[in-house]
């Protein structure tokens, strides 16, 4: 068996919820400037953006390859702190909390339907949201903030992001787009952890695979392609809007109609490949890290018990 046997006892709460968002700190940090490549593709098209001495970005590793050019290698990491303050806050309620509010729903029954995963992926991706929200609106703020001579910057640090966000538009600042980032999160993350059970549970019963790392990097894999299929318009729509100025506009139906009517129905797959990129790799990551960690946690876990 490739990686760690699973354990025998089911893993409490806790070390679900940790090893969550351990493993997608670590996604965060390996696939971070797909992200940002993915952010800059998308508000591509505003004029705020487009002043900035007419950067032009074509593709995934063509943004990656200007970025690098014009502004260093550190600009594929703004906001990586904020990032990461988004996933501890973020990853370990939806993820870590699924199983737990899928079996609520079942009552504890095994073999849950499509629709009991559905509900309990939207309730754990919402709830995530309502939380984390500030994180990350300041981390799409810096990926889409330029290190260009010449260009103000609108943040120096992620506690002054939070700060100033506060001091200028208030609460509603940092809680900007939540509407549609909590659509684009529960369409994620019922997407992401269904496709993922769904398909890991295929695997398994077929005998295709063992539950070990080939297992879980295939699951993985998949449900990265499907949840970008579905999820990249609303992703595109929060991204505007959470980088927007205030007043640019009236709400996030506002933005998405701005762009339907200024830009065409093929804006709001602006950024697809490397969102797939990113989201694929970082469901491949996020994935087989999670199911490592909550595996060897379980075992120190049992060390410990068997040492007192």
């Amino acid at each position: 068996m490739v990686g760690l046997k699973p354990s025998d006892v089911p893993p409490p709460l806790g070390v679900k919820m940790a090893s969550a968002g351990a493993a997608a700190c670590i996604a965060d940090m390996v696939t971070f400037p797909l992200d940002t490549a993915k952010v800059r593709l998308q508000i591509q098209g505003e004029k705020a953006v487009e002043a900035a001495k007419n950067i032009r970005y074509r593709g995934v590793f063509g943004t990656i390859s200007t970025m690098i050019r014009t502004e260093g290698p550190r600009s594929l990491y703004n906001g990586l702190v904020a990032g990461l303050q988004r996933q501890v806050c973020f990853a370990s309620v939806r993820i870590g909390l699924y199983d737990n509010v899928r079996d609520f729903y079942t009552g504890g029954k095994d073999n849950p339907g499509v629709l009991v995963r559905i509900l309990a992926g939207c309730t754990t991706g919402a709830m995530a949201v309502s939380f984390a929200q500030p994180t990350d609106v300041v981390k799409v703020r810096f990926q889409a903030q330029m290190n260009l001579d010449g260009v103000a910057r609108r943040y120096n640090g992620t506690m002054q992001a939070y700060k100033h966000i506060f001091q200028n538009e208030g609460f509603r600042g940092l809680w900007k787009g939540t509407l549609p980032n909590i659509t684009r999160n529960a369409l994620v993350n019922c997407t992401e952890l269904v496709t993922y059970d769904l398909i890991k549970e295929a695997i398994l019963k077929h005998k295709l695979m063992s539950d070990n790392l080939p297992c879980h990097f295939v699951s993985a894999f998949g449900a990265g392609f499907v949840t970008t299929v579905i999820a990249s318009p609303v992703d595109v729509v929060k991204t505007r809007y959470m980088n927007s100025p205030p007043g640019q506009y009236k709400s996030a139906i506002n933005c998405a109609w701005t762009m339907l009517t200024k830009e065409g129905p093929t804006a709001f797959y602006k950024g697809f490949v490397p969102s797939f990129l990113r989201l694929g790799s970082w469901n491949v990551v996020m994935f087989v890290s999670f199911e490592q960690i909550k595996r060897a946690m379980m075992v120190t876990k049992k060390r410990v018990d068997a040492n007192n």
